[in-house]
Parts: C-alpha cells; sequence; structure tokens
C-alpha cells in the first residue's frame, strides 16, 4: 500500500517538475540559439508568471533566425501580459525585415494593443489594397451649367505604419475621396469638359493631400465611372418660374380683392349721399312754410315753382320711357 501511494507522488512530482521545468524547449532553445540566450531559469519563471513558454520561445526563435537580434524573451513576455498577441508580432516584423519596411518593435506593440491588425498592416504595405468611393452606388455632383454627373472612383492605398496608431480608417479615406470629387466637378464651367479629362479630377483630389492624419498613404485615384445624371439647373429653373407666377397669381388677387372692396366703398358713399338727398328735400316744405309766414314767399312763386316741378318730371318721365324702349327694343325682336 504504501508502496503504491509513493509510486502515485513520484509521479506527480515528475509531472509537476515537467511541467514546470519544460526541458524540452530549454533543450529546442540551445540547439537553435545556443548557449545562454535562453535559459532554464527563465523558462521556470514563465511558468510562474502565467506565460506560455512556448509563444515566446518560437517568437524569439523564428526572430533571431530571422535576423532580429535585438528581440528578446523580456520583450515578449511584456507584450504577453500587456494583452498583446506574440506571434502575431513576430510574423509582422519578420515580414517588415524581409520588405525593408522600418517596424520598430515599439511601433508594432503598439499596433498590436491599439486593436489593429498588424500583419494586415504589413501587408496593404507591401501589397497595395484598393477602395471604392463610394462602397456603393455613386457619387451626385452638379457641374457649373447645372448638368448632373454621377462618378464611382477606386483609391489605391497602402498603409502608413507610423499613422496607424491614431490614424483614421479607411472609411475617412472615403469620405475626403468623395468630398473631392463633388468639389472637382462643382468647379467645372461645363460638364463636357468633365467628361472629357477626367484625369483632372484625379489630379485636383490628390493635390489635396486627403491622406493627411489618416492611417492610409494615397497613392492614385482613378475614376473608375462617370455617368450623366438630371438637368438639375433646368429643374430649378423651372420650380423658380412655377414659385414665381404663384407669388404673381397671389398679388394679382390682392389687387382684385382691394378693387372690390373699394367698389363696395363708394356703393355705401352714393347711398350715403342719397340718404342726405333726401333728408335735405324733407326739409324743403318745412322752408317753404315758414318762407310762407314771414311773408318772403308768395301765392305764384309756389304756384310757378309746383309748374316747374311738373315740367322736370315730365321730362324725367319722357326721358325714362326711351330709355325703356330702347333697351326692351332688340328683345322684342327676337320674340
Amino acid at each position: 500500500m504504501i508502496s503504491y501511494v509513493m509510486l502515485v507522488f513520484v509521479l506527480i512530482f515528475i509531472l509537476l517538475f515537467f511541467y514546470f521545468v519544460p526541458l524540452g524547449l530549454w533543450i529546442q532553445a540551445v540547439v537553435s540559439l545556443g548557449v545562454g540566450r535562453i535559459t532554464i531559469i527563465d523558462l521556470i519563471r514563465m511558468r510562474l508568471r502565467k506565460i506560455a513558454p512556448r509563444l515566446v520561445v518560437d517568437g524569439v526563435i523564428n526572430s533571431h533566425k530571422s535576423g532580429l537580434n535585438n528581440i528578446t524573451t523580456d520583450m515578449l513576455e511584456t507584450h504577453y501580459l500587456a494583452g498583446g498577441a506574440v506571434p502575431n508580432i513576430v510574423s509582422a516584423l519578420i515580414a517588415a525585415a524581409k520588405a525593408n519596411i522600418p517596424l520598430p518593435f515599439e511601433t508594432a506593440t503598439a499596433i498590436d494593443l491599439a486593436g489593429r491588425d498588424i500583419n494586415a498592416a504589413v501587408e496593404t504595405s507591401v501589397n497595395p489594397k484598393v477602395i471604392d468611393a463610394p462602397r456603393d452606388g455613386y457619387l451626385s455632383a452638379v457641374a457649373k451649367d447645372g448638368i448632373e454627373l454621377k462618378a464611382r472612383a477606386r483609391v489605391t492605398v497602402r498603409t502608413n505604419i507610423p499613422g496607424l496608431v491614431g490614424g483614421a480608417t479607411d472609411d475617412t479615406i472615403i469620405a475626403r475621396v468623395g468630398e473631392g470629387i463633388v468639389s472637382a466637378i462643382g468647379s467645372s464651367s461645363k460638364y463636357q469638359a468633365v467628361l472629357e479629362n477626367p484625369d483632372n479630377i484625379s489630379r485636383a483630389v490628390l493635390q489635396k493631400g486627403l491622406d493627411a492624419g489618416t492611417a492610409f498613404e494615397i497613392l492614385s485615384i482613378d475614376i473608375a465611372d462617370l455617368d450623366v445624371g438630371k438637368n438639375v439647373g433646368a429643374k430649378l429653373q423651372t420650380d423658380q418660374a412655377e414659385a414665381d407666377l404663384r407669388i404673381a397669381q397671389a398679388e394679382a388677387e390682392t389687387r382684385r380683392a382691394m378693387a372690390v372692396a373699394e367698389e363696395q366703398e363708394m356703393i355705401a358713399r352714393v347711398q350715403e349721399m342719397r340718404a342726405k338727398v333726401v333728408e335735405a328735400e324733407a326739409e324743403v316744405p318745412m322752408a317753404m312754410s315758414q318762407a310762407f309766414r314771414e311773408g318772403k314767399l308768395g301765392v305764384f312763386d309756389y304756384y310757378n315753382m309746383r309748374n316747374i316741378e311738373a315740367d322736370t318730371g315730365m321730362r324725367d318721365s319722357i326721358a325714362g320711357s326711351k330709355e325703356s324702349d330702347s333697351t326692351s327694343q332688340p328683345g322684342s325682336e327676337e320674340n
């Protein structure tokens, strides 16, 4: 019974010993790098600090074999404890060194810890990528002659490695290129000039330095598609003419309403004057009676005045009958 317990104890001890003392990795490091580069103490310390020794050892071996002799275990351990991806850092440093791209270890770790794909960044520096501006559809711009043009561009960029930390992404590149294209088309006097020389747009956009403050360097801007759209200027003029017509109609209606109101006011004034005449005529008999009493008006004067009124009434009646005959004559002919 005691022998079995001792055997189990020995097995557990051996497993724990080889776990904390990875002799295989130490032998691999000695064979690849020589004695002294990575000691057994370094491997035991990694185990105690909960660092994967395999990642660090493989990273140091690969980097030294690629000529990056400045990479040490302490540097990779620090990056691992910071939450970085050690294999990505090592592969990116090796690829950058082979492509003669300056990439310091501190910059690479900062890019990786910032959440950027350092391998993709190095790959884009070696093999530039193409970005469609816009991603879907077309950019709509209007030239000075009022003709709408729809454009689509292809932007060739490569990674600006120093600008990856804090630099804007490709969405900013797309927005800036779109703004530059719209501005270039809008400054053209005629749309035919844009269709004849679309490369003028590319040159105008490139001269603005749109890649400033971004993680990319713009290599070229090519107009992939350019179509003619609507006559926006003519449509705006038509809309303006319709608006002016509605304004003129409203002003005419206002003047008509004012004329009607003035007419009604004149009719009211005529009625008022007629009332005053009637009122004055009503005072005539009273004045005549007063004149009789005071002796200022005789009987013959009164009869003369009555004769004059009768003659005036007869003349008015004769004139009224003639006017009625002249107005009723066309109607009688029709009957």
